[in-house]
């Protein structure tokens, strides 16, 4: 049993981050959970109705903080992506988000940054990356 309270399914565990346009908040989570881990997790996101592009407040605001969204896409949500990870992150997906029996789910309330300023998704982002890094104490423990 790992130390952790997440068992993972690989070596390296894994988290998918689930909004409905991948657009904004569960871009900067999976960008966050990549830059803080060092590679050591494994860091997906998705969108049960995927925006065609990355919010370009949310870009400009990851640039704040030296992480570069600007050639993120947006993705759509899939089974597989779902069964391939670890816990799973929802942010407002509401029933889209499909349940697979033993998965860690966690749903994050967070304000949606579609059709903010960079003013409005500045305190989004700061929230994003408390939170991140608490998920990264909890996956990896005392590695």
């Amino acid at each position: 049993m790992p130390e952790t309270a997440f068992e993972t399914v690989s070596a390296r565990p894994s988290a998918l981050f689930v909004c409905v346009h991948n657009a904004g908040r569960s871009q900067m989570a999976a960008a966050f959970l990549t830059h803080l881990s060092d590679g050591r997790v494994e860091a997906r996101s998705a969108g049960s109705a995927p925006a065609e592009t990355v919010n370009p407040a949310v870009v400009a605001a990851m640039a704040e903080v030296g992480i570069d969204l600007s050639a993120e896409v947006p993705k759509v949500l899939t089974p597989e992506a779902v069964q391939a990870s670890d816990v799973v992150i929802t942010m407002g997906c509401g029933d889209a988000c499909p349940v697979f029996p033993g998965k860690q789910y966690l749903d994050w309330k967070l304000d949606d940054p579609a059709g903010q300023g960079i003013e409005a998704v500045r305190p989004i982002r700061n929230e994003i990356e408390t939170r991140i890094r608490a998920l990264l104490a909890e996956l990896l423990g005392g590695r």
